[in-house]
């Protein structure tokens, strides 16, 4: 050991907290212990290191099981402590996020409780050159194999490259929280305002970005990884809006935002069947069929079963699931419209933007004729009657967008994308007739 001096202060610390378990800095009134699984003392270099295995205990986190370590390095007087980005974490190169671009990806929170625990053991040891100072370390965070995980998180689309983001809020893993996904949703918004972008999509999943990405050519910055998570991707753009956000998602999930629900998860919500039953009674059904849609083994089932009857469920399901984002954004600036989608990314239901930014001066489509305008421009039914059917059915199924796919199988074939608005008109007029 050295003798005397900051060098020799830090190594007596590292020596006395690196054999047992690692005690991590109080947070919410808590004093977590971690077995350390690594660790090293270098007195020729003037470092110490140890590292732990990260438990993310119920939260969805690709960090999971990965070795975490943390090495740290006298500086000269003066210092401060100064962060590195070691194997496996990343370098910011995007503006956007939290942190200056060349930046390693440790973000503030972490650091300000890496700052503030050091600054408590350089307090205890007398490393510091007046009480309450910092010490003059320099602190570098690596991540065993992190490049490697790195590539199946969003750190690569927000800029993020070489490696993991250290993320944090209070050092503490809630079962369920969910934190780290919910920051990535913010981090997405935030690199894409600064992006400049005025479009964003929350998708539940591969296939719906891919939907979107077909349908409005979005760049991957402007594509948010919302999952399960809608309520936080409106709640952050309520704070932080941008002019328009498509939502676009399986029906079975987006069913249950349209419910009111902004936590999609199969174990905090459910798909209610009672719901779509009142839905289709709204569209159109009967009571036989709008039982049959509440006794359904499965959204699936139930679209399947309108659909077969000319009733537009999914559209009904995405008009209302934008009206229940509407709510939650309180009147911010954001146009929002949604697109359900199938297993295989057919779409199943469509609503069009709505909300302060289209009303703001965002131009709507044009008006079409009266018999075919759909729920978002009509607000009522049009007197249009099946061949088969003797009740007016509604007729929001044939959207109003001539690229979209229309599905129904009461009558109507499907209408591929890319028909022209009149050839859609005769494609509708040689199935149904006015009332």
């Amino acid at each position: 050991m050295c003798d005397g001096g900051e060098h020799g202060r830090v190594h007596r610390a590292a020596e006395r907290r690196v054999p047992g378990p690692g005690d991590d800095h109080p947070a919410e009134g808590q004093t977590p212990s971690f077995a350390l699984a690594v660790e090293e003392l270098d007195a020729g270099s003037g470092s110490a290191m140890a590292g732990v295995v990260k438990d993310a205990g119920d939260d969805p986190d690709v960090t999971h099981g990965a070795l975490i370590r943390a090495r740290v390095r006298v500086l000269p007087p003066g210092s401060g402590v100064v962060f590195k980005a070691g194997p496996g974490v990343g370098t910011v190169t995007r503006p956007g996020l939290p942190l200056d671009v060349g930046e390693p990806a440790v973000n503030p929170v972490p650091r300000q409780m890496m700052r503030e625990h050091l600054t408590e053991v350089a307090r205890r040891c007398g490393g510091a050159a007046a009480p309450g100072a910092e010490p003059d370390v320099e602190v570098e965070i690596s991540v065993d194999h992190g490049e490697e995980i790195a590539r199946s998180t969003w750190n690569p689309r927000l800029g993020i490259l070489g490696g993991l983001s250290i993320l944090g809020t209070t050092g503490i893993v809630v079962p369920y929280s969910c934190s780290a996904w919910i920051d990535s949703i913010r981090r997405g918004v935030d690199v894409a305002r600064a992006a400049g972008r005025t479009h964003v999509a929350g998708c539940t999943g591969s296939t719906s970005e891919k939907t979107v990405v077909a349908l409005h050519r979005l760049p991957e910055d402007a594509l948010l990884d919302m999952g399960d998570f809608a309520g936080a991707v409106l709640k952050y753009l309520r704070r932080h809006p941008v002019d328009r956000l498509t939502i676009c998602g399986g029906f079975a999930k987006l069913s249950k935002l349209a419910a009111g629900h902004l936590d999609l998860h199969s174990a905090r919500s459910q798909v209610d069947k009672g719901f779509l039953a009142e839905l289709a009674r709204r569209g159109g059904a009967d009571e036989a069929l709008a039982g049959a849609v509440a006794e359904a083994n499965t959204g699936l089932a139930a679209l399947q079963l309108c659909a077969a009857a000319g009733v537009p469920l999914g559209d009904l399901v995405a008009a209302t699931a934008r009206d229940e984002a509407l709510a939650v954004l309180r009147g911010a600036p954001v146009a929002v419209d949604v697109i359900c989608i199938d297993r295989a990314g057919l779409v199943v239901g469509r609503a069009e933007p709505r909300g302060p930014a289209t009303r703001a001066g965002t131009p709507r489509p044009a008006r079409r004729p009266r018999y075919l305008r759909p729920l978002w421009a009509a607000r009522t039914w049009m007197p249009i009657r099946s061949p088969t059917q003797s009740r007016p059915l509604p007729v929001s199924a044939v959207s109003a967008v001539p690229r979209a796919q229309v599905v129904s199988r009461s009558g109507f074939s499907r209408i591929q994308s890319g028909r022209s608005w009149r050839s859609l008109v005769r494609a509708v007029d040689s199935r149904v007739r006015p009332a």
